[in-house]
């Protein structure tokens, strides 16, 4: 079985939602890595979620605020799953809540040496 990892693209800022919201969509995620857990296809115990803000480092020494507040979508966090192949991964993927808010999710084989 081979590993992939499954990289949340967000729109918007989750700590920016009411608490009410804010609980629901938490559900929707813990359920739905839930369901991957259930299949035995999730590696480790659970994602990785980050945090809004950080730094960019750049060639030549530049740090900049990052993550890319200039563009649409951020990356908001990341699993590993374990599949046969590239297709059964997305397929892992399909009804990730991230989705739901106009979000992605970039499906990458990862390569073990």
């Amino acid at each position: 079985m081979k590993e992939f990892a499954l990289l949340f693209r967000h729109v918007g800022d989750f700590e920016a939602l009411p608490e009410s919201e804010k609980t629901l969509v938490e559900k929707k995620w813990q359920d739905w890595i839930g369901s991957i857990a259930a299949q035995g296809k999730l590696k480790g115990d659970k994602g990785i979620r980050l945090a809004s803000g950080g730094k960019v480092l750049k060639p030549a020494g530049v740090v900049t605020d990052g993550p890319f507040v200039e563009i649409r979508e951020c990356l908001g966090g990341l699993i590993v799953v374990k599949a046969d192949t590239l297709e059964e991964a997305v397929t892992l993927a399909h009804g990730c809540p991230a989705m739901e808010r106009g979000g992605s999710v970039e499906v990458r084989p990862i390569m073990i040496q």
